[in-house]
């Protein structure tokens, strides 16, 4: 007899472990679990919000607690299919594989692994053969199509926002087989990214869908003892609040309205101006249109409301039409708007026009520093006055104003989706209130260096 037919039959690279029928998932489930320090009990344990997020700290035992996470949802949903997303191809590799095969052979759970054509784990459960993909979220596409029960994705927030924002509503559509359907998140916070949008917010935080796990590196008990004191010794505040305590703050260069303040511009009480006529900014984008609408009273600028999200122009139209109420409307667009259109028939700013709005947008966008430093002016000038108060039902423009950072380059940061606002209402500041370029759009003859 030769050697290779005394070699078990089975897939390349087989886990040869207790027959399936043989183990005991309760127990296995139970074991795993008395290993968890709390947070990551906690976030295995909840096998009821559709959508849960873990924000950890720098070797909080976030890994694991995927790793654990995703043996669970098997366990729960056997015989069906389930994911695991790293932000890129190599991460799989780098991160995930390892720490995965250590833990399951750590837990004696029978497995197959396949690499190609895409690598996948099929583990052997008395239920049945549960499979689990293994993907990256840059290439998120390729599990379309898929009828999965579960899919946990690492470390979203590096992913740039634009990217996770567009997988995000497609993932969750695949959710459509097994007994447990649940999406869960982890990352170390990166800014306000995807993390904050989804489960950081006010609006988030509302719903009863999302829930956020937050976990503090010195709750693992198993990090080395100088570990907490080495990051402590090399990083900023600012980077410790969020690699030590998983807690959301601002990691780039600087806020670009440092002079917002909830305190001096978010108001409660709003004045009668029915009266007033509208002045609207717009900013367009395909299927996320952005408007901020305000009155002007003297020298001052009073926001009443926002318009967030809407498909097309002629849906954030109707919509300020609907609140104008009959009363002027003048809009202040992108005016880039004028050579192209979100409908294809007609320019964006000829849309506009069609329901009666006056147009004020110039020729030519103004440089982005100037329309920056006219919306810093009239949050408060040199004299300390401040000119502009955002009405508190504005809550897309306050996060804006609030989170929009500077990138590296120096230039105000688009990736993580708190520019559009801005940028309507420094269409509108830039015509209306800048000492350069004010009212009708005219220049001044005053040139500045």
């Amino acid at each position: 007899m030769g050697v290779l037919s005394a070699i078990p039959s089975g897939h390349v690279l087989q886990k040869i472990g207790e027959n399936n029928s043989e183990l005991d998932v309760q127990k296995l489930v139970q074991q795993i679990k008395d290993d968890l320090h709390p947070g990551q009990l906690a976030f295995v344990e909840d096998q009821t919000t559709e959508i849960i997020g873990l924000s950890a700290g720098y070797g909080a035992g976030k890994t694991r607690s995927l790793a654990a996470k995703a043996v669970v949802l098997a366990v729960l949903n056997q015989g069906f299919m389930g994911c695991v997303m790293e932000p890129t191809g190599p991460l799989i590799r780098d991160i995930w594989m390892n720490d995965f095969e250590e833990f399951l052979e750590a837990y004696e759970i029978p497995y197959t692994f396949r690499a190609s054509p895409l690598p996948e784990y099929v583990l052997h459960l008395p239920g049945g053969d549960t499979k689990i993909l293994c993907r990256s979220f840059e290439h998120w596409s390729r599990i379309i199509g898929l009828n999965l029960a579960w899919v946990l994705a690492d470390e979203i927030d590096t992913v740039t926002p634009s990217i996770a924002q567009k997988a995000f509503p497609k993932i969750l559509g695949r959710l459509r087989a097994g007994n447990v359907r649940q999406f869960a998140a982890a990352s170390t916070p990166e800014g306000f990214r995807w993390m904050w949008n989804t489960f950081g917010t006010e609006e988030a935080q509302q719903r009863p869908d999302r829930k956020l796990i937050k976990m503090r590196s010195v709750d693992n008990p198993h990090l080395p003892k100088d570990f907490i004191e080495r990051l402590e010794a090399n990083y900023d505040p600012s980077l410790l609040k969020a690699y030590l305590l998983g807690e959301f703050t601002n990691l780039t260069t600087g806020q670009v309205y440092d002079r917002f303040d909830r305190a001096k511009h978010v108001v409660t009480d709003i004045p009668d101006v029915s009266n007033e006529p509208f002045r609207v900014g717009v900013d367009f984008n395909i299927g996320n249109m952005s408007a901020v609408i305000g009155v002007r009273l003297g020298n001052n600028l009073l926001l009443t409301g926002e318009v967030s999200g809407a498909h097309d122009t002629d849906a954030m139209a109707q919509e300020i039409q609907r609140r104008a109420d009959g009363r002027q409307v003048y809009v202040y667009p992108d005016a880039s708007g004028g050579n192209r259109s979100t409908n294809a028939s007609r320019t964006d700013i000829q849309i506009l026009e069609s329901y009666g709005f006056s147009n004020q947008s110039p020729k030519a966008n103004p440089p982005v520093r100037d329309r920056v430093a006219s919306v810093q002016a009239l949050l408060e000038n040199g004299k300390g006055e401040v000119r502009l108060q955002v009405a508190a039902n504005c809550k897309r423009t306050i996060e804006c104003l609030e989170l929009q950072s500077y990138t590296e380059a120096g230039d105000p940061d688009k990736d993580a989706g708190y520019d559009h606002m801005n940028d309507a209402l420094g269409y509108l500041v830039y015509r209306d209130f800048s000492m350069i370029h004010a009212r009708a759009g005219r220049g001044t003859g005053i040139r500045l260096y």
